[in-house]
């Protein structure tokens, strides 16, 4: 008769590959398993928000990410654009982190740039139409 046993660990569990060998991961888990976000659920608002773009295309959170995708995501007023080199689950050490992906972003604006952007003089009261355009245009949006 043959064995109607599921396969299983030596160990006694099922068999599954570990977190690290696994082929594929969400994006949001990804995201912040290679810490680019501080919390799943901040990569997963930004998902749903469309800040996060894998291939050109807007990604949700559960959306699967292989290596060699391009993952863009505008968060905390820059945008990172990396490239995946090992899909993880869990959440790892910066060092470890920094092996999975390969950074492709443009530099961060430095402090003089980024206060420029949008300074009026006090007492001037809210910024018009044409002005909120102006700020947005450079800012990048």
């Amino acid at each position: 008769m043959a064995d109607t046993k599921a396969e299983t660990h030596p160990a006694g569990g099922a068999a599954s590959p570990g977190p690290v060998e696994a082929g594929t991961a969400r994006v949001d888990a990804w995201i912040w398993a290679v810490r680019l976000t501080k919390t799943r659920s901040v990569a997963a608002t930004a998902c749903r928000a469309g800040h996060v773009k894998v291939n050109g295309d807007r990604a949700k959170p559960a959306q699967q990410v292989r290596a060699g995708d391009e993952v863009r995501l505008f968060h905390a007023g820059r945008e990172r654009v990396v490239v995946v080199r090992r899909p993880v689950t869990k959440r790892v050490g910066p060092p470890v982190a920094a092996e999975c992906y390969i950074d492709n972003s443009p530099p961060a604006p430095t402090k003089v740039e980024a206060a420029a952007v949008g300074l009026r003089e006090r007492g001037a009261g809210r910024p018009t139409k044409r002005e909120r355009r102006e700020f947005d245009s450079l800012r990048g949006r």
